[in-house]
């Protein structure tokens, strides 16, 4: 308000004009980086668009994200297929162990109809035949453990013989609670026949 007239009128010939032509690379993109290709540019702005902007859609949108992955998942496990298959399953050395399970007969796969059984007989209300279940209760039980030690034992030998240098923790016992399943229940479902060769 109270400078003068004649210092209004110099100042803006003072400054020098700047050079706008020397611009060589896109004014839209960020500083330092070359420009995006446009597919680059695309694929962007879809995720941008694609990103859910209220809470109630971001959970939707996981809640979906999920439920594919399970089906993923699922899909595996009934086909075998390894890159969508839970951790647990995932490797060739549990490969390995679920194939040398489903390659023999356990006795610890007869457990469920054999339980039926005995469960059966000792309802019935004969001392002589509730002995007798008892009695293949206690033969199932002793028959699974040796089975499930002799199998472990045999399953690591070849275990370290087949993978020496990989990590073969907890293939063992993988190995034995897939042989408690019935055949046909089991989790991945098995690729290889009875008393074929892993």
């Amino acid at each position: 308000m109270f400078r003068s007239r004649a210092k209004e009128e110099k100042a803006p010939a003072d400054k020098a004009p700047v050079n706008f032509s020397k611009q060589s690379r896109d004014p839209q993109a960020p500083k330092g980086r070359p420009t995006p290709k446009r597919s680059e540019a695309q694929s962007q702005r879809r995720s941008v668009a694609n990103t859910p902007t209220t809470r109630k859609d971001a959970s939707k949108r996981q809640r979906e994200e999920r439920r594919q992955a399970l089906e993923r998942q699922r899909q595996a496990l009934a086909g075998g297929d390894e890159r969508y298959l839970p951790a647990r399953d995932k490797g060739p050395v549990r490969k390995f162990a679920r194939d040398w399970t489903d390659s023999r007969f356990n006795v610890a796969e007869f457990f469920l109809p054999l339980a039926v059984v005995i469960l059966v007989l000792s309802v019935v209300r004969v001392p002589a035949i509730q002995n007798i279940a008892l009695l293949l209760w206690l033969i199932v039980i002793v028959l699974i453990v040796l089975d499930a030690a002799l199998s472990g034992l045999r399953l690591k030998k070849r275990l370290a013989e087949r993978f020496p240098d990989q990590n073969r923790r907890g293939a063992v016992p993988y190995a034995l609670m897939r042989s408690l399943q019935m055949r046909r229940l089991r989790l991945p479902k098995p690729q290889v026949k009875r008393g074929e060769r892993p």
